[in-house]
């Protein structure tokens, strides 16, 4: 993988987590706490794809092969920390609501 394929697939990666963590918060709010706890699953194992791609530039980085620093990689970094930001977030809001509903059926 060439540098710029290395950065997008960052970049890919982490989208896709970030989508299917709002993906997941909606379903949440519908109730489907089965299928939102799925799509976290399905985010959790893109975030990983995306620091798997990480982890392997900055091994190759550690070992002396340079990359320049460009806006993109900078960008795929922004992407990557607002993904696993998001997915964190979503995380407790899911936890909310479950437990709101929990509530609610209780007091039924």
């Amino acid at each position: 993988m060439d540098y710029e394929q290395i950065i997008l697939a960052i970049i890919a990666h982490a989208g896709n987590a970030r989508s299917l963590s709002f993906e997941a918060l909606q379903l949440a709010k519908e109730g489907n706490l089965q299928g939102a706890y799925q799509k976290m699953d399905e985010a959790k194992a893109e975030l990983l794809n995306a620091h798997n791609v990480q982890s392997d530039v900055l091994h190759k980085e550690a070992a002396g092969e340079k990359y320049e620093i460009s806006l993109l990689l900078i960008h795929a970094q922004d992407h990557l920390m607002a993904a696993t930001l998001a997915k964190d977030l979503i995380e407790e809001f899911i936890e909310l609501y479950e437990n709101a509903f929990k509530n609610k059926k209780s007091t039924e």
